[in-house]
């Protein structure tokens, strides 16, 4: 990458907003969309969603699993949908999810986020669960090719508080990732390629985000609840470097490329009155 992933975040969000939409093809939607629950239907949803979305939004964000489900055949269409998305002047942020030890983490490294690969996107969310520390071979990486990684923080799944909400050392669990993700920040500019996930609809934080210098990628943006106000009352009044995430508000107005892209694009607009920026 010629450029670092936040800089490149930061221009793409100044030409085009900071929605990020999620490309989520569970079943349901397929079938909503008339399509069948195969690799040849999967294939048409996503290249619906590049052909509706890729020119016109920030980030899209797919989640590996609903391609994953359909085996070496799912692959291969998420791996054309991160080409094409980002040929198309998109970032691609890829849900994984992914968290491990030593030489595992280093290959899930190598797999989405090494030039090269054929899955390599953007940036990708980690889960710090066995410790910040452990998803270094991934942070690492991403900082050398100009990648970004967003670290799970503060959920907004009911089951996440009981972890991340402890208390240890002093501070939540929550606050230790943002403070490790700030030190991986330092001195960059203009944003450190160290994201967070941050859900929109999680309320009060608690959370000091005062020193992150990089992006909070915060779902649960439309469909789960979370309106512009949230948006304030969870990040405070003028959230900066905040990327609302929404998938099923915008992609239930699919298969239709015109009314899709038109859904996006009234939701991109609803946030320019955030100052997200």
């Amino acid at each position: 990458m010629s450029a670092s992933f936040g800089a490149r975040l930061t221009t793409a969000v100044s030409l085009r907003g900071p929605l990020c939409v999620g490309v989520d093809p569970h079943p349901a939607l397929l079938d909503a969309w008339g399509l069948p629950a195969t690799a040849a239907g999967l294939e048409r949803f996503a290249l619906t969603c590049v052909e509706a979305l890729a020119g016109e939004v920030a980030v899209l964000k797919p989640q590996s699993a609903f391609f994953e489900a359909y085996g070496s055949a799912g692959v291969a269409v998420l791996e054309r949908l991160i080409a094409e998305a980002r040929a198309a002047g998109a970032l691609v942020l890829l849900d994984v999810k992914r968290g491990d030890i030593g030489s595992t983490m280093a290959a899930y490294a190598e797999a989405y986020l090494a030039d090269g690969s054929p899955l390599a996107a953007d940036a990708v969310t980690l889960s710090p669960f066995l410790g910040f520390g452990s998803l270094a071979p991934a942070v690492d990486l991403a900082e050398r090719t100009g990648r970004g990684v967003f670290v799970l923080a503060l959920t907004s799944n009911p089951e996440g508080a009981a972890v991340q909400r402890a208390e240890a050392g002093g501070r939540s669990v929550a606050q230790a990732m943002v403070d490790e993700a700030a030190a991986r920040n330092a001195g960059a500019s203009p944003l450190g390629h160290v994201g967070l996930v941050v859900g929109a609809t999680v309320g009060s934080t608690d959370l000091d985000l005062s020193g992150l210098h990089g992006a909070i990628l915060a779902p649960g943006f439309g469909a789960q609840g979370a309106t512009v106000a949230d948006l304030s009352r969870v990040f405070g009044p003028s959230p900066r470097h905040v990327l609302p995430s929404s998938s099923r508000e915008i992609l239930r107005h699919g298969p239709d490329v015109t009314a899709l892209r038109a859904a996006a694009l009234r939701m991109r607009d609803s946030l320019a009155v955030a100052h997200l920026h």
